[in-house]
């Protein structure tokens, strides 16, 4: 007997098929468009969402030999995607790294709003928020809040496709408005934003016990799978790779190198102490919390990268890279370059990448060096902000499959790297969570111990990891110089081109 898992991410979407052994044995793959209408806004089709989960799981389901008895799925999280009374979308989806509510959150932050909601539930809004989102449609497109009745995230709007349940769970809903002592929303949250009217937006909560229904008649037909099959909603799509590396006790962590840089440490109580930063996910409802660092700026900045020094993408540039040495001959760079600024270890719309200490020796390489010894020092700064002792940080995501960037960042941290033996581990956490819930496996801990399993190890060089010890405060010193400067980026050019003729004049 097989199981479906699904995996919808931002760009791809996945569906993979495990054996009884917890073996991967098939995938199929579909690409996604993020749509940007305007700078800064990042939406997507929930429709179209939806018609790529059903192409990669007819896909992936063609020729399988086994039967599917369980259906378990994970997703990204945050944004709003919402759906009328009849769950008809009311628009595109607005997702976690849509930035048009900036101004919005720098004005937060400025009067503590910010700060007041972190030491009630130890997370920090970021732009692509629920409650960001819903202030800034408040103002600019009350229409579509009035036309709305949920306010769902991508793995709400999957469950909704197909079990026919209007739900959320309490990892997507911890951040902003959970409670974490009642697996509730909190009105003083939603008090505190000026939201109360928009409650009944917010979809029900299920605990970590209740997150499972039957594949309907409708969904079933257009998947190719009987009706009645269990549908398990796992934690979205950052803590479900957190099991799925096996990290679900506390003291343990994992970073993601995908399209964010995410450090994840197991706690068993939230974290609210400190400077505001990151999120507190309700794990294994009151008894486990992931204290989580999902920074905005993670491959998209690998793929910039490579596009500028005319490169085929991210694995010819770390090629490149490690043809320069530790700390790229004096180059540092600060890799925040997303438009929506940054999120996560700290928070700030405006933050703007930039290269420190360039000059004419250097080189392309060192050029490449820079950006990987940057994010890698971005990892080492969300272990900071945990202040959580670890012994191992895994390491999982597409930057993994790098054995150099692996070998770096245990010396960048400080701290040995391991990678795990699975490639899918958003949905090899689902896979264990669905087995868990439907009762198949006892507990996330020995499902965990069975399952997983881990590939290789980077133990820290000593001298190199004094070496980037010192570099950290080098980049912190450039980031704060940065930061006080307004993070400017320059005047840009809003007039008519200027064209170079052939004898080198100019003209128009």
């Amino acid at each position: 007997m097989s199981v479906l898992t699904i995996d919808v991410g931002t760009t791809v979407i996945k569906s993979v098929v495990f054996d009884d052994q917890g073996t991967e044995i098939a995938v199929a793959r579909r690409a996604t468009e993020v749509l940007r209408p305007h700078p800064g806004w990042a939406e997507q089709d929930m429709e179209a969402v939806w018609s790529a989960v059903v192409h990669t799981v007819r896909e992936v389901l063609d020729g399988l030999a086994d039967p599917v008895w369980l259906v378990s799925f994970t997703a990204q999280g945050d944004g709003a995607w919402l759906v009328d009374d009849r769950g008809r979308p009311t628009g595109p989806a607005i997702l976690w790294s849509d930035g048009r509510a900036g101004d919005l959150l720098t004005a937060w932050q400025r009067e503590g709003v910010l700060e007041a909601a972190f030491r009630r539930n130890g997370s920090l809004t970021c732009t692509g928020m629920p409650n960001a989102l819903f202030s800034w449609l408040a103002a600019h497109d009350p229409d579509r809040l009035a036309r709305s009745a949920t306010s769902l995230t991508a793995a709400g709007w999957l469950f909704l496709r197909l079990t026919g349940v209007r739900a959320t769970d309490e990892s997507d809903a911890s951040a902003p408005f959970l409670d974490h002592t009642t697996g509730d929303y909190d009105p003083y949250i939603l008090e505190l934003f000026g939201l109360t009217d928009c409650r009944r937006l917010l979809p029900t909560v299920l605990g970590e016990s209740e997150r499972i229904a039957e594949l309907t008649t409708e969904a079933a037909g257009r998947l190719g799978l009987p009706a009645g099959l269990p549908v398990v909603m796992s934690p979205y799509d950052i803590a479900a790779t957190a099991r799925g590396v096996g990290v679900v006790n506390p003291g343990q962590a994992c970073s993601i190198l995908g399209t964010t840089l995410c450090t994840e440490i197991v706690r068993t109580e939230i974290d609210t102490s400190g400077e505001p930063s990151g999120i507190n996910i309700a794990y294994r409802g009151r008894e486990r919390v992931l204290r989580a660092f999902p920074t905005l700026n993670g491959a998209e900045v690998l793929g910039w990268a490579a596009r500028l020094l005319h490169l085929p993408g991210p694995p010819e540039l770390a090629q490149l890279a490690f043809a320069s040495e530790p700390g790229a001959r004096g180059l540092t760079f600060l890799p925040y370059l997303s438009p929506a600024g940054e999120r996560a270890p700290f928070l700030d719309p405006r933050a703007r990448g930039s290269f420190w200490g360039m000059s004419l020796e250097h080189t392309p390489a060192d050029l490449a060096r820079a950006v990987f010894d940057g994010l890698s020092l971005v990892l080492r700064d969300s272990l900071a902000a945990a202040r959580t002792e670890i012994s191992e940080l895994r390491l999982c995501g597409g930057g993994a499959n790098s054995d150099a960037w692996c070998a770096l960042i245990a010396d960048a941290t400080g701290v040995p790297t391991a990678r795990s033996g699975d490639t899918e581990l958003g949905a090899k956490g689902a896979f264990l969570t669905g087995l868990v819930r439907t009762g198949a496996e006892s507990s996330m801990h020995r499902a965990a111990d069975k399952y997983v399993r881990m590939q290789r190890s980077w133990e820290p060089d000593p001298e190199r990891a004094a070496f980037y010890g010192a570099l950290y405060e080098d980049f912190l010193a450039w980031r704060d110089l940065a930061r006080e400067a307004g993070w400017r980026s320059g005047a840009v050019w809003k007039g008519s081109p200027r064209v170079t003729t052939p004898l080198g004049g100019t003209g128009v």
